[in-house]
């Protein structure tokens, strides 16, 4: 089943709210929230308290994308805060199985990223604790970037690597993901895709998510 997240990284944040209700309205699956520390990654965006205000003003699930350092340390703040999906980045920690064990264990959906650059097989150790693995199609930091072709690829190789092991492991994808390409991205294994410039810079976000989730439709009757 192929899920759409809109990413409130890419609108204007004076309406985030707004921004929220155009994904509930539009039937989104997630709300993709990217935490940047201006550490790991050259920016900052938001923090456990926006998680919690938007835990009040809708039931999609919180989709939190940890772009930080030490992200142990911030689990459990964004756990309290009401993240539904928990992400972390590979690089970003020495003790990825002891913080995707913490995550886990809140009873939350459980992610691993990866950066453009990082292979996938660096994730051999712990593949087995996550219920989702993020591919970063974009080098993060920034909304509005142009997919990287070469995350086709690599969307594959995973995608071939979790049936083989007859693992139930969803793929994300993100980074570039538009209505252009976005069927090639699932025809080469992406389960859901963050869309954020794509619908929140279009002319019509509310359109334009309900005309996403109309193509995707095709997928998941099958």
């Amino acid at each position: 089943m192929v899920q759409i997240a809109p990413s409130i990284l890419s609108t204007d944040y004076s309406n985030l709210g707004k921004a929220v209700k155009i994904a509930e309205k539009g039937k989104a699956d997630l709300i993709h929230i990217d935490i940047m520390d201006g550490h790991f990654v050259p920016n900052l965006t938001f923090g456990p308290k926006l998680v919690a205000d938007l835990k009040k003003i809708t039931d999609v699930p919180l989709d939190v994308h940890l772009m930080v350092d030490n992200p142990r340390e911030l689990i459990p703040k964004f756990d309290k805060a009401g993240a539904d999906w928990i992400s972390i980045q590979i690089e970003a920690t020495v003790h990825a199985h002891k913080d995707l064990t913490l995550i886990k264990q809140l009873g939350k959906k459980t992610g691993v990223v990866l950066n453009p650059a990082t292979p996938i097989h660096m994730l051999n150790e712990i593949i087995g604790e996550v219920d989702y693995v993020l591919i970063m199609s974009v080098n993060p930091g920034w909304g509005g970037q142009d997919f990287i072709e070469s995350s086709l690829h690599k969307i594959s190789q995973l995608k071939n690597w979790i049936k083989g092991k007859n693992l139930d492991i969803k793929i994300e994808v993100d980074g570039g993901v538009n209505i252009e390409n976005m069927e090639k991205i699932i025809n080469s294994g992406a389960e859901i895709l963050v869309m954020g410039s794509a619908i929140y810079n279009s002319e019509n976000p509310l359109e334009t998510l309900r005309h996403i989730k109309k193509t995707v439709k095709k997928y998941n009757q099958k």
